[in-house]
């Protein structure tokens, strides 16, 4: 079980470092048999959080229990000469982004609307304990408690 207090860190932390793709487009596909492509509906989503601390990013590997996490490497160097730092990236995909959605949902406030997309794209409602909620009342009922 994920702390309330682990949940809204990792919303601020989302908030300020991670980024959310979302993305529904036709895309042209080769076909696997014969020559020529095919026209699909597609659908793009992930969430994704890098930095440099790396024991951050393993954190919140290890609290959400869902992506990866990988070494970013940039080459070259800075304007001054500098080597960059190295990054870490946290990333998850599709359903795992939608259950990461849902566990941020209630803290977050800059990624809002993009979590509230992928949540209306599985869900078409945002539910809690079997009722469907606005996102203002649930933030205003949590204040007075």
């Amino acid at each position: 079980m994920i702390s309330i207090t682990d949940i809204a860190y990792i919303a601020g932390l989302f908030d300020g470092e991670g980024s959310i793709y979302y993305a529904r487009r036709k895309e042209k596909k080769k076909k696997h048999n014969g020559k020529g492509y095919r026209t699909s509906m597609s659908q793009r989503i992930s969430m994704e959080i890098a930095m440099t601390d790396e024991h951050v990013i393993r954190w919140v590997h290890e609290v959400l229990n869902v992506g990866t996490v990988v070494e970013k490497r940039k080459k070259g160097l800075r304007k001054n000469g500098t080597p960059y730092l190295k990054q870490w990236k946290w990333r998850c995909t599709f359903r795992e982004a939608y259950y990461v959605c849902r566990l941020l949902w209630p803290y977050a406030h800059t990624k809002l609307n993009k979590i509230e997309k992928i949540i209306d794209h599985y869900s078409g409602d945002i539910v809690m304990n079997n009722k469907i909620i606005n996102l203002e009342e649930y933030k205003l009922a949590m204040s007075l408690e």
